[in-house]
C-alpha cells in the first residue's frame, strides 16, 4: 500500500505543546481507508515533553541570507534547530518510503506556509515561513507531494493531492526503481492524459522531454520530467478542462462505436460537464 507521512495530532494523537490534537476526521476516518498513513512528531520525537513550551522560528540572518532556528517562544536560548536535525536524520530512512505527506497547519515545525517568522530580538517579521521540519523534507525531497490537512476539504485541492502521491510512486517504482526510456515511454502514455486535464501547456512540454529521452543524460531528463509532472498535478484541474480531454478521448472511438454507443457516450460526457454526474460515469463508460 502507498505510504503517506501525516503529523501524528491530525491523526488524533495527544502530543501538541498543551497535550490536546488537532484530529482530522476525514484524515483519521477516511484517507487512512485508502493509504498506510505513517505518523511523525517532530516536537516529541527530537525531545520536548508533554505538554511543553511554545517554540516559534527565528531569522539569526537576513531577507537574502536567512538562518532559521526554533526556539522556546519565551526562553530563545534553549534553541532545537540541531535536534530536529538530528531527529530528521533519525528517521530519513522512513521519509524516503513515503509518496505524500499531510501536515498539521500553522505549526512552526510541520507549518507548509503562512508560518510566522521573528527576528533574532522576537519581534515579529512575516508570515511567509514555513516550519522546519518541512523544509527539511521539501530540501531532500522536492518531489514529495506536501499538503495541510484543512485544505483536503476543498475538492480541487484534495484531488491534486491524491493525483500528485500516486503519480510519486508510480514514477518512483516503475521508472526511478530501474530507469529507462522504455519506462519513461510507458510512464508518459499512462498519465498524459491526466497532465492534459490540469496543464495543457506541461502537457506538451513533457511530450517534447519523452520524444528527445534517448539524447543525454537520462537522469538529468528523468529529474526534468518529474518536476514538471509534479507541477503540473499542483495546479487543481476544472469540469471545463476534464471535459475537454474526454471529448479529445472520445474522437478515439469514432470509427468503432455505433451511431447509438456514440451518443451514449457524448450525452454522458454533457451531463459531466453541467454537473450532473461525476467524472468517474464517463471514464467508465470509456473504460
Amino acid at each position: 500500500m502507498i505510504k503517506i507521512g501525516v503529523s501524528s495530532c491530525v491523526m488524533g494523537e495527544s502530543v501538541r505543546y498543551d497535550g490536546g490534537h488537532k484530529q482530522s476526521n476525514y484524515v483519521a476516518k477516511r484517507v487512512s481507508t485508502l493509504f498506510e498513513m505513517v505518523p511523525f512528531c517532530p516536537e516529541v520525537g527530537m525531545g520536548m515533553s508533554i505538554p511543553r513550551p511554545t517554540i516559534h522560528i527565528r531569522n539569526y540572518g537576513d531577507e537574502s541570507s536567512p538562518d532559521f532556528h526554533l526556539v522556546e517562544s519565551k526562553n530563545s536560548a534553549n534553541d532545537y534547530t540541531a535536534a530536529m536535525d538530528s531527529y530528521y536524520q533519525s528517521i530519513h530512512q522512513q521519509i524516503a518510503e513515503l509518496d505524500g505527506y499531510i501536515v498539521a497547519a500553522k505549526s512552526p515545525s510541520c507549518g507548509m506556509e503562512r508560518i510566522k517568522v521573528f527576528s533574532r530580538n522576537g519581534e515579529m517579521q512575516n508570515r511567509k515561513g514555513v516550519g522546519l521540519f518541512v523544509q527539511r523534507l521539501r530540501a531532500k525531497y522536492p518531489y514529495l507531494p506536501i499538503e495541510e490537512d484543512g485544505r483536503l476539504n476543498d475538492h480541487g485541492l484534495r484531488e491534486s493531492f491524491f493525483a500528485r502521491v500516486i503519480a510519486h510512486h508510480q514514477f518512483r517504482s516503475h521508472v526511478l526503481n530501474e530507469p529507462s526510456v522504455h519506462k519513461l515511454v510507458q510512464f508518459h502514455s499512462n498519465y498524459k492524459f491526466l497532465v492534459l486535464a490540469f496543464k495543457p501547456d506541461i502537457y506538451r512540454q513533457l511530450g517534447r522531454i519523452v520524444a528527445r529521452a534517448g539524447v543525454g543524460s537520462l537522469s538529468v531528463t528523468l529529474q526534468e520530467y518529474q518536476s514538471l509532472l509534479m507541477l503540473a498535478l499542483s495546479k487543481t484541474s476544472t469540469r471545463r478542462k476534464h471535459t475537454n480531454v474526454l471529448q479529445h478521448l472520445q474522437g478515439f472511438f469514432k470509427k468503432h462505436l455505433s451511431k447509438e454507443q456514440k451518443s451514449e457516450l457524448a450525452q454522458q460526457i454533457e451531463h459531466y460537464r453541467l454537473g450532473y454526474v461525476p467524472l468517474l460515469a464517463p471514464i467508465t463508460l470509456l473504460k
